[in-house]
């Protein structure tokens, strides 16, 4: 089975490692009918020679994207053959990841610096898939940072039939930075981000980085194809609610984070049902109620109870009621 979403690449909930799992990614879709979802990076070797399952997901997260961290072209291919066996809509290549372990795999960010090689693993994967396979990158890396380094890469890529990408606007530094400081100490260049739509206007080009609202993402969408949000997303994960409407159009009733939460209660009992534990889906939720009278006592009753020894879905309901109180 491949993948056979209609893609809306307008607004899009990036990448991060260790938060947008398979849970996560089901409770924004609630929110949002059409955002597209990324995976979490999966490297090709844990995919090929890793015992868990790296690619499950959930039918409802459609549409969803698997980002691949990896630099071999046949190994890359193999995966993406695998993911749209099962249904992804989309492979997209980290080109963007700054840290030691991924530089010392030989991929994320420190691949700008390799673009052919990049163009061949692109095309190594598009030979065996039919599905989008796609790009993030940064805007540079080290001192690697003219608008020249960025549109060679671009143009090298582009090549081999990537006509899709989501530039990061802040160039990466490979040695001194840690991952985290790489996502807020290099100044973010969104004229550059820019300034390649003009030059590129054949290609979907998105922007990554620094983007915390709707409004925001409006205003970055008057230069370019698509928005990708990353934190925000997570941390005040229902600014999701208004993505359809806001962004895209659709004209529909605004979810209520309560309505939110009576959504994914079957979810989580499915989940608890199978073995699994609550904190695996909570920890996800606890933003959910930023910047309302309340949410305090909601993160703090969910961080507190929710790890425990058969805890259920009344810890949920419990610290939603804590909020109705403190209105």
């Amino acid at each position: 089975m491949s993948g056979s979403s209609v893609i809306n690449r307008t607004f899009s909930v990036a990448p991060m490692l260790d938060w947008t799992d398979r849970h996560y990614r089901y409770f924004a879709r609630l929110m949002s009918s059409q955002a597209l979802l990324y995976t979490e990076m999966v490297t090709t070797g844990a995919i090929l020679q890793g015992k868990g399952d790296y690619l499950a997901f959930n039918e409802a997260e459609h549409a969803v994207a698997l980002q691949l961290g990896g630099s071999d072209p046949v190994a890359l291919a193999k995966c993406a053959k695998l993911a749209a066996e099962r249904g992804y809509d989309e492979v997209n290549l980290n080109v963007g990841c700054p840290s030691d372990r991924v530089q010392n795999g030989r991929f994320g960010a420190c691949l700008m610096a390799e673009p052919e090689l990049v163009a061949q693993c692109v095309d190594a994967m598009k030979q065996v898939v039919d599905i989008p396979i796609t790009v993030k990158t940064r805007i540079g890396i080290d001192d690697h940072d003219s608008y020249q380094f960025l549109t060679d890469f671009i143009d090298t890529v582009s090549a081999k039939g990537c006509d899709t990408f989501t530039i990061h606007a802040r160039k990466a530094w490979l040695q001194g930075l840690s991952p985290k400081e790489n996502r807020e100490i290099p100044p973010l260049d969104y004229e550059r981000a820019y300034q390649l739509k003009r030059d590129y206007p054949h290609l979907h080009l998105s922007l990554n980085g620094g983007i915390t609202s709707l409004e925001q993402a409006k205003t970055h969408l008057q230069h370019l194809d698509g928005v990708m949000v990353g934190r925000e997303a997570y941390n005040n994960p229902y600014i999701m609610a208004e993505v359809d409407q806001q962004l895209c159009g659709i004209d529909k009733p605004l979810l209520s984070r309560d309505d939110v939460i009576e959504l994914m209660l079957p979810y989580i009992e499915a989940h608890l049902n199978a073995g699994g534990r609550l904190n695996h889906i909570s920890r996800h939720m606890i933003g959910l109620y930023q910047g309302v009278v309340g949410s305090r006592a909601w993160r703090r009753y969910i961080s507190e109870n929710a790890h425990k020894a058969g805890a259920g879905i009344e810890v949920i309901t419990h610290a939603r009621d804590l909020v109705s109180k403190s209105v």
